[in-house]
């Protein structure tokens, strides 16, 4: 390679690396001003001001909030949008993630059947372990194998000689779907009345019942998560060419998909402990950022991180106020 062109390589890096920062901290700022808005936004409407002062100096000055107030928004509303943004940016991340090296425009964890997976592992926990201490850190767990298990048979039933294709992929995201919705269903009929009722709340998506050590799992899991795949979207960039294609430029390719995998796994597996299956965020996210910044996974990935979490707050906070 001439000079000329390391030059030119190492100009484009910058620019690349300066636009996804802009791109990145205008969404913060948009993010930042959803966040005070749905702090205040509720059947208790609070003051912004004083919101927006609890929020900075976190609880420890009154800022004119009543203990009521306070309460409301540290303890009912502030981790409940904390949850909706990890599991926005989680489920967005792992969409593109999966578009990206599936080279398919429609892969997502809700129609590979991806989320069915760690609500079956979800559910084994909480009916073979309870509901204590153990079952808060089994959740997690078991989530992450089972959305990695059905990533796993949903890529290997669509793969053929001639590679996947959309078709190919679809039917065999319809074919674990159905199967796993038969062995939620299954599971269900092992609990008593009393859970069922909950369990079908939280199987539609549920953002209000999440621990304090489930919401702290989620936001580790996003963080590393959204990071692991940010690091690897160059590769990504060259995957979308072909693997052959990317092989012969210098990428490792199986050991670049088995991090993929892991990393939306891990993505999905604890978004769906915490907060049950929430569809299409995955699709609808990764697509709209394409659409409005293009398709460069360096810039893509943690747009879309960011763009998830504004996607649910938002829709949150509309369902929970409307």
């Amino acid at each position: 390679m001439t000079i000329e062109a390391q030059q030119l390589l190492m100009r484009g890096a910058r620019s690349t690396l300066r636009r996804t920062v802009l791109i990145c901290l205008a969404l913060l700022a948009v993010l930042f001003l959803v966040i005070v808005a749905a702090s205040a936004i509720g059947a208790e409407r609070l003051p912004v001001a004083s919101s927006i002062c609890a929020l900075f100096t976190g609880g420890s000055a009154s800022c004119g909030l009543s203990v009521e107030q306070s309460a409301i928004l540290f303890d009912i509303r502030l981790p409940r949008i904390l949850l909706a943004a990890s599991v926005g940016a989680s489920l967005a991340t792992a969409g593109a993630g999966y578009q990206a090296l599936l080279r398919n425009p429609i892969a997502e964890p809700y129609l590979l059947g991806i989320s069915n997976g760690a609500a079956v592992g979800t559910m084994v926990a909480l009916v073979f372990f309870g509901t204590g201490q153990s079952s808060e850190w089994m959740r997690p767990v078991m989530a992450f194998v089972g959305a990695l298990a059905s990533t796993f048979v949903v890529y290997r039933l669509a793969r053929g000689r001639t590679g996947t294709s959309p078709e190919k992929l679809i039917l065999a995201g319809v074919i674990v779907t159905t199967f796993l919705s038969s062995a939620i269903v299954f599971i269900t009929t092992m609990m008593d009345a009393t859970r069922i009722r909950s369990f079908t709340f939280w199987l539609l998506g549920d953002l209000s019942g999440a621990s304090s050590s489930l919401l702290t799992v989620a936001i580790i899991a996003a963080i590393v998560g959204a990071t692991v795949l940010a690091l690897h979207a160059r590769s990504l960039n060259l995957l979308m060419l072909g693997e052959r294609d990317a092989f012969d430029l210098g990428v490792e390719v199986e050991r670049v998909r088995l991090i993929v995998f892991l990393a939306a796994s891990l993505l999905v597996g604890a978004s769906v402990a915490s907060s049950g299956s929430v569809g299409y965020v995955g699709l609808v996210v990764p697509h709209l950022v394409r659409l409005s910044i293009g398709s460069d996974n360096r810039t893509t990935i943690p747009a879309a991180a960011l763009a998830g979490a504004l996607f649910v707050i938002v829709a949150d906070t509309v369902a929970r106020t409307v």
